[in-house]
């Protein structure tokens, strides 16, 4: 039999489905692009913002015209059932507290779950699922419910499972990272899953995901200066104003939020830092946003993520006044883009004569090989002769097409 996965949204919806993939190929399914005509396709869905909304339905009416069967999951699937059934006939709805249980559906039988697969070259390891924060804008807490973490044993032993499959990154990943351990008894905290990843396996390189800034102290720095750990981190700021910071109901001040870069990079001066962005939150004048957009100047961030604000149903932002009009949005999102292709190209010459270890992703036609580093940087090589998932060290010899270019040592 042969289906289709198709996935927007986070590394945890990534995750999810790689966990979906290989359990499938595990019992002899093949997974096929639509073109291919499968029996089945499942969408996993996002709804973190409204174009997430639209391209999940993009991709479920995509999957409808494949004449596959469709069965339809993650976040926009949970809060919005009713608007799924309304795009076509014949589609099931599978929660997100039961997507894995998609599986046994399609095996017509309860099965052993393949947890050492991913397509990807540096696979996604999810730890932790669910949010207890109260954002004004997200609704993801609603989606994915309570923090809930996987135990220290099961993720170590999923951690060796995969180095044993010869991936040489995991990249550990959650709805909420930082809250690890949270609920757990005994109680225990990122830092002592890392701690464990690192004595208790050999995986080369083990990457952090985002993390909120308050669970950025003393103990993740230290460990950040490991030699495994990678040389990144993604810390959303979502505004650089207080005003704006408090009326989100985020937990810190811009103050607050500098301080704790100014020590990571202190500790770590060639760690890649990257964020996210919120422009246009409802009473978001021009006053502050200028307020954001010097304060993104003056801290020392690799890249950012902009996301114009986007109302989302049952959150308390939806109800705010003085929202910010579309044509002003894409235009502040347009003026922190240009600040943020300078910042990228600042921190990309910063690595040329460097040696850098890359992880191999994929190749073009053209004799070029991609790679990424520990510090998140997309390095291209003019070689074929490296597989997938292979480490390597490269000198970089510049910048091509807003990625280094580097030569094998």
């Amino acid at each position: 039999m042969k289906g289709s996965i198709l996935t927007l949204g986070c590394k945890v919806n990534q995750s999810e489905s790689s966990i979906i993939e290989g359990s499938l190929i595990n019992i002899g399914y093949s997974i096929v692009g639509l073109d291919d005509h499968p029996d089945f396709c499942i969408v996993n869905t996002c709804t973190v913002t409204a174009k997430s909304d639209y391209q999940s339905r993009q991709l479920i009416r995509r999957a409808i015209k494949s004449g596959a069967k469709v069965i339809v999951t993650g976040c926009y699937a949970h809060l919005r059932p009713e608007e799924i059934i309304k795009i076509g006939d014949n589609i099931s709805i599978v929660n997100n507290n039961k997507k894995l249980s998609i599986i046994d559906m399609l095996a017509s039988k309860t099965i052993s779950y393949t947890l050492n697969y991913s397509s990807r070259s540096r696979p996604y390891l999810k730890v932790q699922d669910g949010c207890n924060f109260t954002c004004a804008y997200c609704t993801v807490p609603l989606a994915r419910g309570k923090p809930i973490s996987i135990n220290i044993h099961d993720v170590i032993r999923q951690a060796i499972d995969l180095e044993a499959s010869g991936y040489n990154e995991i990249v550990l990943t959650g709805i909420h990272l930082g809250l690890y351990g949270y609920e757990l008894i005994p109680k225990v905290n990122l830092s002592d899953l890392i701690k464990s990843i690192l004595s208790k396996t050999k995986i080369k390189r083990i990457r952090l995901s985002s993390l909120e800034l308050n669970e950025v102290d003393e103990e993740i720095i230290e460990l950040l200066q490991e030699e495994r750990i990678c040389k990144h981190i993604h810390i959303p700021l979502q505004s650089g104003d207080n005003k704006i910071l408090k009326l989100m109901k985020r937990r810190y001040n811009a103050e607050d939020y500098a301080s704790i870069i100014e020590r990571i990079k202190n500790k770590i001066p060639s760690i890649s830092i990257g964020t996210d962005i919120i422009v246009g939150f409802p009473g978001e004048d021009e006053k502050e946003f200028t307020n954001t957009k010097v304060f993104i100047e003056s801290l020392p961030l690799t890249y950012m993520h902009l996301f114009p604000f986007s109302p989302r149903p049952n959150t308390l932002a939806l109800k705010m006044p003085d929202h910010v009009p579309h044509k002003i949005k894409r235009e502040r999102v347009a003026e922190l883009n240009a600040l943020n292709i300078k910042k990228q190209r600042t921190y990309l010459s910063l690595q040329v004569n460097k040696s850098l270890d890359i992880i191999i992703e994929k190749k073009d036609d053209k004799n070029i090989t991609l790679g990424t580093s520990s510090n998140y940087l997309k390095v291209m090589i003019p070689s074929n002769r490296y597989v997938k998932g292979e480490l390597i060290r490269v000198r970089i010899a510049g910048i091509e097409k807003n990625m280094l270019k580097g030569y094998p040592i």
